[in-house]
């Protein structure tokens, strides 16, 4: 059983499900699960009608003419999804772009500013292809697998404010990408990611609001000039070190950490082989 982030944050299934890829010669069935997966994955767990399904890429990708990658395009820039996505405002269309093609949050202010550039440019498609053409696709998904939730894993040298911000975007496998939050359709992590604030991470609730920007001042001993601490718990370590009684060894640890050592903490417990189940500001 997972432990952790997966089993307190509701995202055991995704943990759980392996990839899901296209094999050649699979049957009409099969096809047919892939479809569905894709159509989860691109249009935010959201449900789709009969009378809404593209059948003529549907029947393009069974009969072989597209991969998993085409029919990906061919939903993610079609009137279905521009029907319920399209209306968001310019930086919440971005960042449900992000969830739905690349399975993450975006990482940096920087990478919604050159996706808004394009739309600046009044071209859809184009703010479309410029996930699906990108090298992180390519080398994370290519042609077969369909995408899939993955910012809600910790990892060494990944980028840590991308993976708190994922769970604003993410509440939970059985949520989809406008439901489940009080926000709507308003953006969730402009403010956050202009100004690199990593969010606190907590278990799901039917509800939730995105949090204000910035964590709680706190003054004296472990203070940094601006106030800002935050508390890591780590819920589990699997650590190859030879000194270990089991590799599976688990442990409970708090950190306290001011903010400008929050990345650098953040590596050092991966590098142990640490679980980080929650960031939260003190």
């Amino acid at each position: 059983m997972p432990f952790g982030p997966a089993s307190r944050l509701g995202v055991s299934l995704f943990d759980e499900t392996p990839p899901q890829e296209w094999v050649p010669g699979r049957s009409d069935a099969e096809a047919e699960t892939l479809i569905q997966a894709v159509y989860r994955q691109v249009l935010g767990n959201a449900y789709v009608m009969e009378s809404e399904r593209l059948t003529v890429p549907e029947s393009q990708f069974k009969r072989g003419e597209l991969s998993v990658r085409e029919f990906v395009r061919a939903v993610a820039k079609s009137d279905l999804y521009f029907s319920r996505f399209g209306d968001c405002p310019r930086y919440r269309f971005i960042e449900l772009n992000f969830r739905h093609l690349l399975g993450r949050a975006p990482n940096s202010y920087d990478e919604m500013k050159a996706h808004s550039a394009i739309l600046d440019a009044g071209d859809f498609e184009a703010e479309i292809d410029s996930y699906l053409d990108s090298d992180e696709y390519q080398n994370t998904f290519g042609e077969n697998l369909v995408p899939y939730i993955r910012g809600y894993k910790t990892e060494a040298l990944s980028h840590m404010i991308g993976f708190t911000h994922t769970f604003q975007l993410v509440r939970g496998a059985s949520t989809s990408s406008l439901k489940a939050d009080l926000a709507g359709k308003t953006p969730k992590l402009n403010s956050l990611v202009i100004n690199a604030t990593p969010t606190a991470v907590v278990p799901p609730g039917s509800t939730f609001r995105n949090p204000p920007v910035g964590a709680r001042v706190r003054l004296g001993v472990g203070a940094t000039e601006e106030g800002k601490v935050y508390r890591i718990e780590v819920t589990g370590y699997r650590s190859n070190a030879v000194n270990r009684v089991s590799k599976f060894r688990r442990s409970n640890q708090v950190y306290l950490v001011p903010f400008e050592k929050l990345s650098e903490e953040y590596q050092r417990i991966h590098k142990q082989g640490g679980v980080i189940a929650s960031i939260t500001p003190v």
